[in-house]
């Protein structure tokens, strides 16, 4: 099939079978990758998706928030993690009042395209608490048990 050059080309919708790591796989010969718009991108009745932030470092997870089209525009322009504050109602970059930044390193997506994975580079507690991760409690039977102490007071 040939395509004009300012066509609109569909993605790929399978992964070959060659196994290969780190291979693009929505490209055409002779086209390189397929541009990214967060359009693309599956967001729920509220214009939201989940954003699940993790250390490229140590995989920890870290946190989970909430990112319109313009906070994925936003993260990818600037390389800060901009997110969507669902009770502010206004975006906020991760660190811009705490000094606790996230810089993006790599953004991932899912299969059904309505959840990001988010590496990035921590600096301090990712957690308003004042802890590494929001994660810090445990389900054990009928109790929750704190696993991790503050790193620091929020």
């Amino acid at each position: 099939m040939t395509h004009a050059p300012d066509e609109p080309l569909e993605p790929a919708r399978h992964a070959g079978g060659d196994g290969e790591i780190g291979k693009i796989v929505d490209e055409m010969p002779g086209r390189g990758p397929w541009p990214f718009d967060p359009a693309m991108l599956n967001f729920n009745a509220d214009g939201l998706l989940p954003a699940i932030a993790q250390d490229a470092e140590t995989g920890e997870v870290l946190m989970l928030a909430w990112m319109n089209a313009e906070a994925v525009k936003r993260t990818l322009t600037t390389g800060r993690m901009t997110y969507w504050s669902r009770s502010r109602q206004s975006y906020w970059v991760k660190g811009e009042s705490s000094g606790n930044i996230q810089e993006l390193v790599e953004m991932r997506v899912d299969c059904d395209g309505d959840t990001l994975l988010c590496l990035v580079r921590q600096s301090g507690p990712a957690c308003h608490t004042g802890r590494r991760s929001c994660f810090y409690r445990r389900i054990e039977g009928a109790r929750l048990v704190e696993i991790r102490h503050r790193d620091e007071n929020p």
